[in-house]
């Protein structure tokens, strides 16, 4: 496009074509505007991973979590191509680390691999913590469940739930029962079986699930709620009774334990989430790759010998279990009276 203008002479000059200049400058900047994004989306979807990745667990090592973190990154480095790191920053019963990928970069390097616990209990129990579990986070999946049991000293009279509840409401108060610590899982559970069968327990913390079961085998208390790679090896020696399993539904590691009922069912999970706005290509490929690890044999075999089983799960189903499941801990916090400040 030319445009003419008129001299004061009467000749016609052509005019700088600085408009039309102008619209080429202007769409060149909007392409180059465009073209970030996108780049940086295929970088996410072809490229990733470039460097090692990092698994944080927000706990110590040694524990299922830890042991279930380990597994799953040894698998994912031969299908990712990048080593997988796990680094434990345990501290403030989970909060510590949880924080630490909270406030991460969303590059799809760093990533927290929690037990349930941790993340859906503790912002209920603090008064304060340093990450919001709907806001901060991303949620990639389930990675696997572990049931807890209900057990009892061999000497205790119950060998069912009904005989326990009868005992409790012949005996009222003076039913004891150990627990890993104020709010802990085992605690909580404790405190649902009284709400739901309406009988009186009388609740002892202790410095760790380890130590509650040591003295439920010793006779110092009569039942605990307990994992069950914590639990099992004294049932099967006979230094516990199980009464049953903390689910609606027999657990497959071993199908011949009662469930406890629809009341009482707990699913105890390990989760993997990435720091909210992580591009989701990235979320959908690490996905992909830890269902196709999860599936093999042998990852199934490792888990048992965990306690725990492999679940079916989405970033979609995941994140949509997680608003009901902080509503529900809220609910049984609060009926506990459990509080740490």
């Amino acid at each position: 496009m030319k445009f003419d203008a008129v001299a004061h002479d009467g000749s016609v000059l052509e005019a700088v074509p600085s408009l039309r200049r102008q619209c080429l400058l202007l769409a060149a900047g909007t392409a180059a505007l465009v073209a970030v994004p996108q780049a940086w989306a295929q970088d996410a979807m072809g490229n990733w991973p470039a460097r090692p990745i990092t698994f944080v667990v927000p706990q110590a090592p040694g524990g299922a979590n830890d042991v279930i973190a380990r597994a799953v990154a040894q698998g994912l480095e031969n299908s990712l191509g990048q080593p997988v790191i796990v680094e434990n920053r345990p501290g403030a019963n989970g909060n510590l680390g949880t924080g630490q990928v909270a406030r991460s970069a969303a590059d799809g390097y760093t990533f927290l691999v929690t037990a349930q616990s941790a993340y859906t209990i503790n912002p209920a129990l603090y008064s304060r913590v340093p990450f919001d579990p709907i806001k901060d986070f991303t949620p990639v999946m389930q990675l696997a469940v572990a049931p807890y049991l209900l057990v009892v000293n061999p000497r205790f009279p119950a060998k069912t739930l009904d005989e326990l509840v009868a005992y409790a409401k012949a005996n009222p108060g003076k039913v004891e029962y150990a627990s890993a610590g104020n709010g802990t899982l085992n605690h909580l559970l404790g405190e649902m079986l009284k709400k739901q069968k309406k009988i009186e327990l009388l609740h002892v913390p202790y410095k760790g699930a380890s130590a509650a079961a040591t003295d439920v085998v010793a006779g110092q208390l009569p039942m605990t709620f307990g994992s069950f790679p914590g639990v099992m090896p004294f049932v099967a020696s006979g230094k516990l009774r199980v009464l049953g399993v903390a689910s609606d539904r027999p657990t497959t590691l071993a199908p011949e334990i009662a469930p406890l009922g629809k009341d009482l069912a707990v699913t105890s999970w390990y989760g993997l989430f990435a720091p909210a706005g992580t591009p989701q290509p990235i979320v959908d490929r690490l996905y992909q790759s830890i269902r196709t690890v999860l599936a093999k044999p042998e990852m199934g075999e490792r888990l048992k010998t965990l306690g725990a089983e492999r679940v079916e799960s989405t970033p979609q189903n995941f994140k949509a279990m997680l608003p009901g499941e902080l509503a529900h801990w809220r609910q049984v916090v609060r009926d506990s009276g459990a509080h740490i400040d």
